[in-house]
């Protein structure tokens, strides 16, 4: 069986960022929210099979996976 690979989505709101990676095998992933001074906060999350539908209908992006991974080398 193929192994997927991650996916990767943002969402830009007034001062703050949301990124989130989901494994599509898993529907395990990385929260990060990056604030306006520069601190940024992770959370490890499980989703439902659901989680793209919420993404989309909450209007996240798909992003790439070295923006995801440059605010992650930072997250406390």
């Amino acid at each position: 069986m193929a192994k997927s690979f991650p996916q990767y989505f943002k969402r830009v709101f007034d001062d703050y960022q949301v990124l989130v990676q989901v494994n599509t095998d898993t529907f395990k992933g990385v929260e990060l929210i990056v604030h306006p001074d520069g601190k940024i906060e992770k959370t490890e999350i499980e989703f439902d099979e659901d989680i793209f539908d919420d993404l989309a209908a909450d209007e996240f992006m798909q992003c790439n996976v070295l923006e995801f991974q440059m605010h992650m080398a930072k997250a406390t």
